[in-house]
C-alpha cells in the first residue's frame, strides 16, 4: 500500500485491522505526527525515570511513597542507653590473658676502665606470671679487677594496681660491700606519663635503717634501630652505715647516656658515658677507703632479652 497518497482524515481507524499490516515496507514521511497522543509513551518515559530514580540511589521521599511501600515498624532513634550497651565500661585488665609467660632481660652487661683496672658491670632482671600477677627475679652489681665493689639480688612479688604501674614487695639480698645482708623490700615501678621508666624501692633491714633507690630511664628513638638511652639513678639512707661506705642522706647520683643499635629487637651492642659522685658522709667513707668520691667512664656493651 502506498500511504503517501491516502487521505487519512476520512478513515475510521477504530474499525480497522492492523495486525496483518506489514509496517517495514510503509512510508512514514508524510505522516504528520504533531496530532498523534503520545499520552502512553510520555506515561512509560516518566515510569522509566521513576525507576532509573530509585536504582540510582535518589529515591523519592517518605511521604510520595504509597503506604504499603513504606516499613511497617519505623526504625527507633538511637539513645544514650543503646550506645552504652554496645560499648560498656571495661576493667583496664578485663581484656588481660590469664596464661603464664616469662620474660627475661639483660638491660646492662657492660665493661669499663677505671683507675683501679678493667671493670664489668650487669643488670638483669626477670619475671613469671600472668598480666596481673607476677614474680620478680633481679640482679645488679660490678666488678674491678676481680672484685667485688657493689652487688644485689632481689626477689618479688608483684601486683598490677594500673594499666601500667606494679606495686612489687619482697626480699631484698645484699652481698657487696662489706658482708651479706637481708632486707625487706617495697616499691613501685612502671611507665610515667612522657614514657618514663621508673622504679622506686625502700629497703628496710632489721634494724629499722632504711635504704631508697630510684631509677628513671627514657628510650630516645633517633632511627628505628638506633636508640639514646638516658638514665639516672639516686641512692639515700635514713642511718649511716659505716661497715658497708653507706652516709646518712644522700649518698650518689648516677647519670648515663647509651646509644645502642638494635641488630635484632633482642640483641643490641651499645657504647655509653656514665658518671657518678657521692655526697656527704658517703663520699667521706668513699675517700677514706681511697676513692675520690667522684668517677667518669666510657663503657661497652650489649643488651638483649628473651
Amino acid at each position: 500500500m502506498n500511504h503517501s497518497e491516502m487521505n487519512h482524515s476520512e478513515m475510521d481507524h477504530s474499525e480497522m485491522d492492523h495486525s496483518e499490516m506489514d509496517h517495514s515496507e510503509m512510508d512514514h514521511s508524510g505522516m504528520d505526527h504533531s496530532g498523534m497522543n503520545h499520552s502512553g509513551i510520555g506515561a512509560a518515559e516518566a515510569h522509566s525515570t521513576d525507576r532509573t530514580d530509585i536504582h540510582t540511589g535518589h529515591a523519592p521521599a517518605a511521604g510520595d511513597l504509597p503506604a504499603d511501600a513504606l516499613p511497617r515498624t519505623p526504625i527507633p532513634a538511637l539513645t544514650d542507653a543503646d550506645r552504652q550497651a554496645a560499648f560498656p565500661s571495661l576493667h583496664p585488665h578485663a581484656m588481660g590473658d590469664s596464661a603464664i609467660h616469662h620474660f627475661v632481660r639483660v638491660d646492662r652487661l657492660e665493661g669499663f676502665d677505671t683507675d683501679h683496672g678493667h671493670g664489668l658491670g650487669w643488670e638483669v632482671d626477670s619475671w613469671i606470671g600472668g598480666d596481673l600477677q607476677r614474680v620478680w627475679l633481679k640482679s645488679s652489681g660490678e666488678r674491678v679487677s676481680g672484685r667485688t665493689h657493689a652487688g644485689a639480688l632481689d626477689a618479688l612479688y608483684g601486683r598490677s594496681v594500673s594499666p601500667w604501674w606494679d606495686v612489687v614487695a619482697g626480699a631484698h639480698h645484699v652481698f657487696a660491700p662489706g658482708r651479706a645482708k637481708n632486707y625487706a623490700s617495697v616499691g613501685v615501678q612502671g611507665l610515667a606519663p612522657y614514657f618514663f621508666e621508673v622504679s622506686a624501692m625502700a629497703h628496710v633491714d632489721d634494724r629499722g635503717r632504711v635504704l631508697a633507690d630510684v631509677e628513671i630511664e627514657y628510650e630516645w628513638l633517633l632511627s628505628n634501630r638506633l636508640i639514646l638511652q638516658p638514665a639516672v639513678e639516686l641512692s639515700a639512707a635514713s642511718e649511716a652505715d659505716p661497715a658497708r661506705r653507706i652516709g646518712s642522706g644522700l649518698g650518689e647520683i648516677e647519670a648515663g647516656l647509651r646509644l645502642r643499635y638494635e641488630v635484632t629487637r633482642r640483641f643490641a651492642p651499645y657504647i655509653g658515658l656514665v658518671h657518678a659522685r657521692s655526697f656527704g658522709q658517703t663520699r667521706a667513707l668513699e675517700q677514706a677507703d681511697g676513692g675520690t668520691g667522684r668517677e667518669t667512664r666510657w663503657v661497652i656493651g650489649v643488651r638483649s632479652w628473651f
